[in-house]
């Protein structure tokens, strides 16, 4: 796993050793920033963005965005193994400054409004076993931690039909291999 552009392009990225997590891969991932990048249908610019990047893991998201000249990312991670390679990730890639880490269950434990932030962008990479994600979505939306010209990214299992709630307005949807990435904002 690499960076794919920007500042630290081509750096590689600590993975987990274990197969608790799945990182988010190289392709999927250039395949969501050139969308953010392109699409006439998000009218989105990275560059100077907060971003809130939930179920982290080792950071890839979060850390190719600081790479491409994001702001600021809150990750949030409960995995300890992975949350100890996040931490050393953050530390190579010298983004202390750029970034935190909050060691919380996104679902049972993380309270949005004690986070006191909004966001621009609001990357949600779940287990793909978690059958939560209307849950979650309300959470996020009542919270109001997205900011009102905000998007968020939804990565899911392909094969999966999840349940949006009827806030949820879908701009883009794409399918790479077992990925289905929806690019949303709030109605």
């Amino acid at each position: 796993m690499r960076i794919i552009s920007g500042q630290f392009k081509g750096r590689k990225i600590l993975e987990p050793k274990d197969k608790n997590t799945r990182p988010l891969k190289d392709l999927t991932k250039e395949s969501i920033f050139n969308i953010i990048q392109h699409s006439k249908k998000l009218n989105f610019n990275l560059k100077n963005t907060n971003i809130l990047d939930l179920y982290s893991g080792v950071g890839s998201f979060g850390l190719e965005a600081l790479s491409r000249e994001a702001n600021y990312v809150t990750f949030v991670e409960n995995y300890l193994d992975v949350i100890n390679i996040l931490e050393k990730n953050i530390k190579n890639f010298e983004l202390d400054q750029k970034s935190k880490v909050i060691k919380k269950d996104i679902l049972n434990d993380l309270d949005f409004l004690s986070i006191n932030q909004k966001y621009d962008l609001i990357f949600i990479d779940p287990p793909f076993k978690e059958k939560n994600i209307k849950s979650l979505l309300l959470k996020i939306y009542n919270s109001k931690i997205l900011k009102s010209n905000g998007i968020f990214i939804i990565h899911r299992n392909s094969k999966d039909s999840d349940e949006f709630p009827s806030v949820i307005n879908i701009l883009e949807k794409k399918a790479y291999g077992i990925s289905q990435i929806f690019f949303c904002d709030f109605n």
